[in-house]
């Protein structure tokens, strides 16, 4: 057991890189908007990007390492991870920026693959749930660790220690976010020489004398040569079964499975938890708390979604997927309506010792025809800046500008915030991977999930790209309340098609969900 772990959460580290590499960009949106005079479609592209080629790589990897084996596919991602910090935090301009993180891009996709398909291949059935999510805790973990170096990096930079000096942390704040990855990255491809082969890959390809010895460190000599036996039988059936071709998902039959798999992938992402992860520093600034303390509401974000995380793991099979669904998306649904009025309260009034504290670059004339008046959004509030004072100035000083004229309670739009992650941990999070396996026929499950997981993904890459331009166009307060009908709507869908599948086996699902 003591092997099968160390081996289990050191290919699992694949997942803390990409949960890392996927939410450390969080804390660099702020500050590359105005280095690189961004437009809010660019700083969408710049989040979203990563999201394109990891989709890519997942649809390659998988057949990669049946070709090359699962840890050189490992060793590959843990270099682009690294290449790509690297190279992200030196760019000198935004195409630099958006093509190193796109490298990175292939890393993600190929550690949300391979690293649970490897962990799935070597563990002993009796642990091979709680093996397998190491991978999915660990994502969670590396999120949260963006955060947290995110803010330390902010903070050690306005320091006046000698170490952060010599880095220049302040100046470089935002490379050296995207830089730190490099190291856990090394210290990925260097520990990933100490994991054998997987021993399904080793059997696949006639080594059965070097899988055999793998399974016996894993488990003892006669239920190695069990696994080798089952490993050849399950290939025969594979090699003997023909390969579902697509139109089989749109059969009549599968209309109800594909309706339910279609609306939970649809569904995951269209509720804004990557807007959350991925802008959360960005929406505490627009609450007027300043880029320090949005930094650090940004940590609690990560803490929040590791614990209720981890209480999905525990309870989804003692409480089941369709009562987790549905307080999930209740508590989705009322936290987003209350970002939306949070949001929606706020009044924008600069007045004269207001103006008086704001940075010295900003010209105090080009703020007098709006001075002491009071705009109802921020939507408003942004363009009356602008037409006074230029899009740069506001650009440049967005935080400094929202938190001298706002009147709101910042305290909504926190609780808000973590309500919603916490309400998404614990339901869309984790559940709807476990449907996904659950739902489809064996006959076309891998072909299904690839399909619906396809959907899930351009949708989150949707989401990623607009979501800066949403709230420059149509208002914070306009952007949660669509996430909030949406996740009503997807309440509603929910409760209505799926049925509970805890404790059901596959055959029986199978039967209750494909109409003949």
């Amino acid at each position: 057991m003591r092997y099968t772990i160390r081996v289990a959460l050191t290919v699992a580290l694949g997942g803390f890189l990409m949960g890392f590499d996927a939410s450390v960009i969080s804390g660099v949106v702020t500050f590359i908007e105005p280095e690189f005079d961004l437009t809010k479609i660019e700083l969408g592209w710049s989040v979203a990007s990563l999201t394109l080629t990891a989709t890519l790589a997942m649809m390659v990897s998988g057949p990669l390492s049946d070709r090359l084996g699962r840890r050189p596919v490992l060793k590959i991602a843990a270099v682009l991870f690294a290449i790509s910090a690297v190279a992200s935090a030196v760019a000198p301009s935004f195409n630099t920026l958006v093509a190193a993180r796109m490298l990175g891009g292939f890393g993600v996709g190929a550690a949300l693959i391979i690293a649970p398909m490897y962990i799935a291949e070597i563990a002993p059935a009796t642990m091979r749930g709680r093996m397998v999510s190491f991978n999915q805790l660990n994502i969670v973990i590396g999120i949260s660790a963006a955060f947290f170096t995110n803010y330390l990096i902010l903070r050690s930079g306005q320091s006046d220690l000698a170490w952060a000096e010599a880095l220049r942390l302040a100046e470089w704040n935002w490379r050296w976010m995207l830089g730190v990855e490099a190291l856990p990255a090394i210290f990925y491809f260097l520990a990933l020489f100490a994991v054998p082969e997987s021993p399904r890959w080793l059997v696949m390809n006639g080594r059965d004398e070097e899988a055999r010895r793998v399974l016996q460190k894993v488990s003892d000599s006669a239920q190695a040569e069990a696994d080798i036996r089952a490993v050849k039988a399950s290939l025969h059936a594979e090699q003997s079964t023909e390969r579902a071709a697509l139109r089989e998902l749109f059969r009549p039959a599968m209309r109800l499975v594909l309706a339910i798999g279609i609306s939970v992938a649809i569904l995951q992402q269209i509720t804004g938890i990557n807007s959350v992860f991925f802008y959360a520093p960005m929406i505490f600034e627009q609450s007027g708390i300043g880029t320090d303390a949005s930094f650090m509401q940004a940590v609690l974000v990560g803490l929040v979604n590791l614990v209720f995380t981890v209480l999905a793991i525990l309870f989804i099979d003692r409480l089941g997927r369709r009562p987790l669904l549905g307080a999930g998306l209740t508590g989705i649904a009322v936290c987003m309506l209350l970002l939306s009025y949070g949001f929606g309260s706020a009044t924008y009034t600069l007045t004269s010792d207001a103006v008086a504290a704001l940075p010295p670059e900003i010209s105090r004339d080009s703020l007098q025809p709006i001075l002491d008046q009071t705009y109802d959004s921020d939507v408003a509030f942004r363009r009356a800046v602008v037409a006074a004072a230029g899009s740069e100035t506001f650009q440049n000083n967005q935080s400094a500008l929202v938190s001298a004229a706002i009147n709101m309670n910042p305290k909504i739009i926190l609780v808000g915030i973590l309500g919603f992650v916490a309400s998404f941990a614990i339901s869309l999070g984790p559940v709807m991977w476990v449907l996904f396996s659950e739902l489809f026929p064996n006959q076309v499950r891998g072909l299904a999930i690839s399909f619906v997981g396809l959907i899930n993904s351009a949708v989150s890459f949707s989401v990623q790209l607009i979501f800066p331009w949403e709230l420059q166009n149509f208002g914070n307060s306009v952007t949660f309340l669509i996430y909030g009908v949406f996740a009503i709507v997807g309440l509603i869908i929910v409760m209505r098609l799926l049925p509970e599948t805890k404790g059901k086996s596959l055959e029986e699902l199978e039967a209750e969900l494909v109409r003949r």
